[in-house]
């Protein structure tokens, strides 16, 4: 007769204290979809449809009613554009709304420019505020979606497709990024500006 193995030394047996581990990140998975759908602004339908699946199955994976399959959380996830991780890291539950940044001057971790918005997957906009020395030249990167530049101090030559615009301190240029972009900073001082892009979607 083999010996009966001695209970853990919480008195808490291991598959009930690994399941306590894993309920909170299911527990989470609707509540995450839900904030991700209306950050987009898509409704229940339009989610659905994104995703090839049903509105109803929607509605029951946000009240937590039904834990979704890997292949429906993958669609909803690529519907989302969010990597899947998103839905099953263990986020702590005291994690703050927003997401506060300070000491935005450029760095000499990121020479020329500095992150001024929270983390992707978490928020679709990304911003930054950089500088640009007299002369120099930036390509964007082509994808669909849109940029806003806020102009501080100097001046920009920004091409969009075969477009051209100079903009000065206190003007804007909001652009499709889908086409190819670029800027430079004709002089003679250093320009400073602020960038925020949103993908499509």
């Amino acid at each position: 007769m083999s010996a009966t193995a001695p209970p853990p030394a919480s008195g808490v047996p291991t598959e009930v204290r690994t399941e306590a581990a894993w309920v909170p990140v299911v527990e989470s998975i609707g509540p995450k979809v839900r904030a991700l759908r209306q950050e987009r602004g898509l409704s229940l339908q339009q989610l659905a449809h994104a995703a090839a699946v049903s509105a109803a199955a929607v509605h029951k994976v946000e009240r937590g009613d039904m834990v979704p399959t890997i292949t429906t959380l993958l669609k909803l996830a690529g519907a989302l554009h969010t990597p899947i991780g998103h839905f099953v890291e263990d986020t702590p539950a005291d994690e703050p709304l927003a997401v506060h940044r300070r000491g935005l001057e450029p760095t000499p971790l990121t020479p020329g420019s500095a992150t001024i918005s929270g983390p992707a997957p978490r928020f679709r906009t990304a911003g930054s505020v950089s500088r640009l020395a007299a002369g120099g030249r930036r390509k964007g990167q082509r994808r669909p979606g849109e940029t806003l530049v806020v102009v501080l101090h100097g001046s920009l030559s920004v091409t969009v497709a075969d477009e051209s615009y100079l903009v000065a301190s206190g003007e804007s240029l909001h652009m499709p990024t889908h086409v190819e972009h670029a800027w430079a900073n004709p002089g003679p001082g250093i320009a400073q500006a602020v960038w925020f892009s949103v993908p499509a979607g």
